[in-house]
């Protein structure tokens, strides 16, 4: 749990840091002048910003300008939260069905407690509808989420003992109890989508003080069962071991992320030292320690990405909660300091938010109205584009129609944080662009009959045409976690 003093603003060689090139900040214009934190990429290719204060329930959408950039993009409030309902540090995925949920959270309309109040976001209609909480749950509290590879929105609660979490119906809004023999509880954890279907926790021990505590668990959606796979080389989660034990610690663990090399980079909080990080093979099932990062450098909560270039970019800090922030990249063998965005030396690195857009670019907001694009360098990474299997070239406005192809839920759900925001991208964006003007636009999908990552396989969604979308002749691309198909031309008449 964060202060509310915030709201005033194979072993793997260590290398050492230094500053990469060639990458650059763009800055997004006409941001309202409110805070933004949490944000989600809707499946019509909008971002849905929350106004990061005590008891906002404001929400934005940044609608992308008619060449498809973002930078000089609309900004529009949408509908507001359901009465009662203003949270900070929430559950958070987009569905399937392109609509976007938030469960729990702390700080519910300005106070220090958690909530179990939950609300989910209909683009279309631009509205919210108020989600009953699973039968018996104390808290959600800011505990993390998931969408499994069949579709199903799994949440867990923050503090429930024994550990609770369940599946979400999305048709009816009932829940069903699952994830038996938990470890520990769900506080202060992320859950990481690994390929074939299981789900990947390391520990925070919260509740289960062990000094020493380094267990890592994965989650079997087949089974609805967590089991204890054995000890990360080192310890990811914030113990304070050395330096007070239990009274001192913070219990809180960096983020996730999966790579398109199948391997997950783990981000690690410490408050006595420089926090470590792990990598994880999916194929073997083993850790190896990374670099530690330098200095006093760690991530007690805090935001990574997958880049376009296959390297993770994250956020981090000093300390526990300490100011003077900086952005790192891992790209599978070194630890290298990245530029910062503006606000990056006044920032912790639980200010900070990171989304992969479909431009390529990933976004960034801190609790300020400085919301900034990363332009990665290098080329993207192979083996990922999306492909399509065309059966009809010629569409009309305001139609919806079904897209076959592969490759439309990327090689990871892309971005990470942990138990307080999910943002993840791991499903197709069509978008349009007019041959002749060069205009962009962008469908709603829905209905993606997977949510695999990892997954080669043939896939398939359903895209509504805009209607005000130009005649004519068209390029259609898939876009997944910011990796393009090639241009498929098309008619629209």
């Amino acid at each position: 749990m964060k202060l509310l003093r915030m709201l005033g603003i194979a072993l793997v060689a260590v290398a050492a840091v230094s500053l990469a090139s060639a990458q650059s900040w763009t800055p997004v214009q006409n941001v309202p002048n409110v805070g933004f934190g949490a944000m989600a990429l809707l499946t019509d290719g909008r971002v849905l910003l929350h106004e990061e204060q005590s008891g906002a329930s404001n929400w934005y959408t940044l609608t992308p300008d008619i060449n498809g950039q973002y930078a000089t993009g609309t900004w529009t409030q949408v509908a507001s939260l359901p009465s009662g309902y203003a949270p900070l540090y929430f559950g958070s995925v987009v569905l399937p069905d392109g609509r976007y949920i938030i469960e729990g959270g702390e700080y519910n309309n300005g106070h220090g407690d958690w909530t179990k109040l939950g609300a989910i976001y209909d683009p279309v209609a631009n509205s919210w509808t108020s989600v009953t909480p699973p039968t018996g749950w104390t808290n959600i509290g800011d505990a993390p989420s998931v969408i499994l590879t069949n579709g199903t929105y799994m949440q867990a609660s923050c503090c429930d003992s024994p550990p609770s979490a369940a599946l979400l119906d999305a048709s009816t809004l009932t829940w069903t109890s699952t994830g038996s023999g938990k470890f520990d509880s769900y506080d202060e954890e992320g859950m990481t989508l690994l390929p074939g279907g299981n789900v990947l926790a390391v520990d925070a021990y919260v509740g289960k003080y062990e000094s020493a505590g380094k267990n890592w668990e994965t989650y079997n959606p087949g089974t609805g069962a967590w089991t204890s796979q054995g000890s990360t080389p080192e310890q990811y989660w914030d113990s304070a071991a050395d330096c007070g034990g239990s009274g001192s610690a913070s219990f809180e663990l960096g983020p996730a992320v999966l790579m398109p090399s199948g391997t997950v980079f783990q981000a690690g909080a410490n408050s006595c030292a420089a926090g470590h990080t792990g990598v994880y093979t999916v194929s073997s099932g083993t850790w190896a320690a990374g670099p530690d990062f330098p200095d006093s450098f760690d991530i007690a909560d805090g935001p990574a990405a997958l880049e376009i270039n296959g390297n993770v970019m994250m956020f981090a800090s000093p300390g526990v909660f300490g100011t003077g922030g900086q952005m790192f990249e891992w790209n599978g063998s070194t630890l290298t300091e990245l530029p910062n965005p503006p606000n990056g030396p006044s920032d912790s690195s639980y200010y900070g938010h990171l989304l992969m857009l479909p431009t390529g670019q990933v976004m960034f907001t801190d609790f300020s109205n400085d919301v900034e694009l990363f332009n990665s360098a290098g080329s993207p990474y192979t083996g990922w584009n999306p492909t399509l299997l065309l059966s009809n070239l010629v569409f009309s406005p305001g139609s919806t129609v079904r897209l076959n192809g592969t490759n439309f839920n990327g090689a990871s759900q892309n971005n990470a944080y942990g138990d307080d925001f999910q943002d993840a991208t791991n499903y197709p964006i069509i978008r349009f662009t007019n041959v002749a003007t060069g205009h962009v636009f962008y469908g709603k999908t829905h209905g993606h009959s997977s949510m695999a990552v990892g997954y080669h396989g043939p896939t398939y969604t359903s895209v509504d045409i805009p209607s005000d979308i130009e005649t004519g002749t068209t390029y259609l691309q898939v876009v997944v976690n910011g990796i393009a198909s090639k241009n498929y031309q098309i008619g629209i008449n």
